[in-house]
């Protein structure tokens, strides 16, 4: 390979403060006022040409959600066919390009976000995402990492050979598969939007980029950095439109051959079944990647830091409202420490202002749209009239402007409570308060307690406690967090993903991921072949 063509190890992108006084404070606030003055026109995006089909989407604020920003063509079935037949023409020259030239292009859209871009993106995630100014700053510096450590991942992939004897020359291949990736983001994070359709396009995959519906406005805008970093046409193909219409028409196409997902368990586990219903009709077997749900927990030990504890408690379960799949959604507590982290909580919870993102002094904004927002209510109102559990804090939802639920606090006496066990996408967090002398015990009830398995915290300062944490909970979380709230997994540094009902963990921000995007051709070149067919064991003893 040579070392003219190795990639830099790059840093992690730094994180803007938006202190006041500062110029991205400034300039995001400009950003922001001149996406709010107009209505873009988002069309599809297909073999590298905008395809309109006058079906219109709307793009609305969560926070306002009576401002519209923009609409969007929707994909038909005709579009999706389009975009298909696009991908595999496109998958013939990207699929054979060498791999520096494919790697510049995601190189060149890194720089492009990080400068050109990055207060515009900025405010363009506060506002489509409702998120404030530092949840949106964090979500765009890890879309660039995401395309920074992803070029070194696979440079790494590539220099990756088997040993050679002499006289031999054993070599690997790591060949795109055959055909074309459905790449299928949430609404939550433009990083994981932006990463789904370039991961397997960076190992030579074409895909077909399929954005949440709440978010396509995001989605389209680095659609269009990709473009101006020179991706080159029907690589990638941009198509919002109906999920289960395009899932249909992608998964009966024989050329069909993976799909990136991140979103609900019961879609996923939809999306396999389908596929397994169709698995005689492709040219290869699919590759299956996704990150799905997560019911993920806190536990701390009577040893434990309360105010670290109450900490990530407050970023964990209520930053960008509970809507990570890593936040902070069920926690155990000893009762020696109950009352005083109920008191902290309680007060600090008071000084979290909520409304929309515009105002920089807000810590909460709103959930993503209507459907959330009734689901996460029903949660809250279970809680208000059930026996078993009572409302610390919080509790009042108000749809009349945006869609505001307030940061939340259940008890329950019930361990195996539903809302402790279902996934609830919002900002309300469940605390059991156990017995301290049951510490072990309970251990092995919050590792039995929820199906899934994706994040989770001990905290303690007692390392025996510590050590036995990590040991009961080995299944319990695919991302396991020692005295830190249990999100914001970082690329390079907390590879993310969970298993049980979680997902494959296939640890996106690492070559773990990039390497399921391959397959791989074994080529051994003998130099001096033989040229007779006998072994030294078949001569006769002298």
């Amino acid at each position: 390979m040579g070392k003219v063509f190795e990639v830099p190890f790059p840093k992690n992108e730094p994180i803007l403060s938006f202190a006041p006084g500062t110029k991205e404070r400034t300039e995001v606030k400009r950003e922001i006022e001149k996406i709010r003055s107009e209505v873009v026109e988002i069309p599809l995006i297909i073999g590298g040409k905008e395809v309109k089909t006058g079906d219109f989407g709307e793009c609305r604020l969560p926070h306002e959600h009576g401002k519209v920003i923009g609409r969007y063509h929707k994909a038909g079935e005709k579009e999706i066919e389009m975009a298909i037949e696009s991908a595999l023409e496109g998958w013939k020259e990207w699929q054979a390009m060498p791999w520096y030239q494919r790697v510049a292009v995601f190189m060149k859209a890194a720089e492009l976000l990080s400068k050109k871009y990055r207060y515009y993106m900025d405010a363009v995630v506060m506002l489509v995402h409702s998120k404030n100014p530092f949840q949106a700053e964090i979500d765009i510096a890890e879309l660039i990492d995401f395309w920074r450590f992803n070029a070194r991942y696979a440079w790494e992939i590539y220099r990756e050979q088997p040993i050679s004897p002499t006289g031999f020359w054993n070599r690997l291949e790591y060949r795109p598969l055959e055909g074309f990736i459905f790449a299928v983001p949430p609404f939550n994070f433009i990083s994981i939007g932006g990463n789904l359709p370039t991961a397997p396009a960076l190992m030579g995959n074409v895909a077909l980029w399929k954005p949440a519906s709440t978010v396509v406005y995001s989605n389209y805008f680095i659609m269009k950095i990709l473009q101006e970093a020179g991706l080159p046409d029907g690589v990638i193909n941009f198509i919002p439109g109906n999920s289960s219409m395009i899932g249909k028409k992608v998964f009966e196409h024989p050329y069909f051959a993976g799909v990136h997902f991140t979103g609900s368990t019961r879609t996923f586990q939809y999306m396999w079944k389908t596929i397994g219903q169709n698995i005689s009709k492709y040219r290869t077997y699919p590759r299956i990647v996704g990150e799905t749900g997560g019911k993920d927990f806190v536990f701390a030990h009577p040893s434990a830091d309360v105010k670290a504890v109450a900490t990530a408690l407050l970023r964990g379960a209520y930053e960008y409202q509970g809507q990570k799949c890593s936040a902070a959604s069920r926690a155990y507590i000893p009762e020696s420490m109950w009352d005083e982290l109920k008191e902290i909580m309680s007060e600090e919870v008071k000084t979290m202002k909520m409304g929309g993102p515009e105002d920089f002094t807000n810590f909460i904004t709103a959930v993503i749209d209507k459907p959330s927002f009734d689901k996460i209510c029903n949660y809250i109102q279970i809680a208000k009239e059930d026996a078993e559990t009572e409302i610390v804090f919080g509790g009042k939802c108000d749809d009349s402007v945006g869609y505001f639920i307030e940061p939340t606090l259940v008890l329950t006496k019930n361990p195996k409570h539903k809302l402790m066990e279902e996934e609830i996408f919002g900002p309300v967090l469940t605390v059991y308060v156990y017995p301290d002398n049951k510490y072990e015990e309970t251990l092995h009830l919050c590792d039995e307690t929820s199906p899934y398995g994706l994040t989770g915290s001990i905290f303690a300062t007692d390392r025996y406690a510590i050590e036995l944490a990590e040991k009961i909970l080995r299944h319990a979380a695919g991302n396991f967090y020692i005295n830190d709230k249990p999100t914001g997994a970082v690329v390079a540094q907390q590879p993310f993903g969970g298993s049980r009902a979680s997902g494959t963990n296939d640890k996106a921000g690492s070559k773990l991921n990039l390497l399921r995007w391959t397959s791989v051709r074994a080529i051994k070149e003998t130099f001096n072949p033989p040229i007779d067919y006998r072994y030294p064991f078949l001569e006769e003893d002298k």
